[in-house]
C-alpha cells in the first residue's frame, strides 16, 4: 500500500518458536535490504505467552507497537507480521505512522485468514488386522487419525478432546475388547471453517 509515497509491505508468517520469527523477519530484512524501515511484532504460544515488537528506527510506538495490537486483538497467536517501508520524502507524522502500520498488518492478516488449533489428546489404539478396516472407517468419523502402523496389528495414533468418550466408543464396537492407550497431548490444526 501507499501512504504520501511511502510504500509499505506487510508479511505475515505462521511460526512456533521465536527462533523461526526471528528467521523469517532476517529473510525479510535480506530480501528488502534497500528498504528504511523492518518493524515488526510477534506473539507466540497458546496462551500469547511471548509478545515482541519492535519499530525499527521509527519514533517510538508508531510501528511495532501498532503492529502488536492488531495481531493481539484479533486473539491470534504463533505468528510474525513484518510491515518493510521505503520512504516515500514525507513525514507521516505519528498518527499517520500508526494508521499505516496498522492498516497494513490487518490487511495482511486479512488475506492470511486464521487457522485454529486445540490441544487434543493423544492415543493408541491397537485392533487386529483383520478387523482394521470396519474400525479405521469409524475412526476416522470419532477422531482425528495422525498415523497408522501396520504390523502384526495396526496401530491407529488419534487425536480427540476426550479420550474417555473415544474409550466408550470402541469399548461398544468392540465388545470391549479394544480400547485406547493414552498417549499425552498435542496441539493440532482444525478444519477450516467460517469462525
Amino acid at each position: 500500500m501507499e501512504v504520501r509515497r511511502s510504500r509499505f509491505l506487510a508479511q505475515a508468517c505462521r511460526v512456533d518458536s521465536e527462533q523461526h520469527a526471528r528467521a523469517f523477519i532476517a529473510d525479510v530484512r535480506s530480501a528488502h535490504h534497500d528498504a528504511r524501515h523492518h518493524c515488526t511484532a510477534f506473539v507466540i504460544g497458546p496462551r500469547a505467552d511471548l509478545q515482541r515488537s519492535n519499530d525499527d528506527g521509527e519514533p517510538a510506538g508508531t510501528a511495532g507497537r501498532p503492529i502488536l495490537e492488531i495481531i493481539s486483538g484479533r486473539e491470534l497467536s504463533d505468528v510474525v507480521v513484518v510491515v518493510t517501508r521505503w520512504f516515500g520524502g514525507i513525514l507521516l507524522g505519528a498518527g499517520g505512522l500508526v494508521r499505516a502500520y496498522g492498516d497494513a498488518t490487518a490487511a495482511v492478516l486479512d488475506r492470511a485468514g486464521v487457522r485454529r488449533r486445540e490441544e487434543l489428546a493423544l492415543g493408541v489404539v491397537t485392533v487386529p488386522v483383520a478387523e482394521s478396516g470396519a474400525f479405521e472407517h469409524r475412526l476416522r468419523r470419532a477422531a482425528d487419525v495422525v498415523t497408522v502402523e501396520y504390523d502384526n496389528a495396526v496401530n491407529f495414533t488419534v487425536a480427540v478432546p476426550d479420550l474417555d468418550d473415544l474409550d466408550r466408543q470402541l469399548a461398544a464396537w468392540s465388545s470391549g475388547s479394544i480400547r485406547v492407550e493414552p498417549m499425552g497431548s498435542q496441539w493440532r490444526d482444525l478444519p477450516n471453517r467460517d469462525l
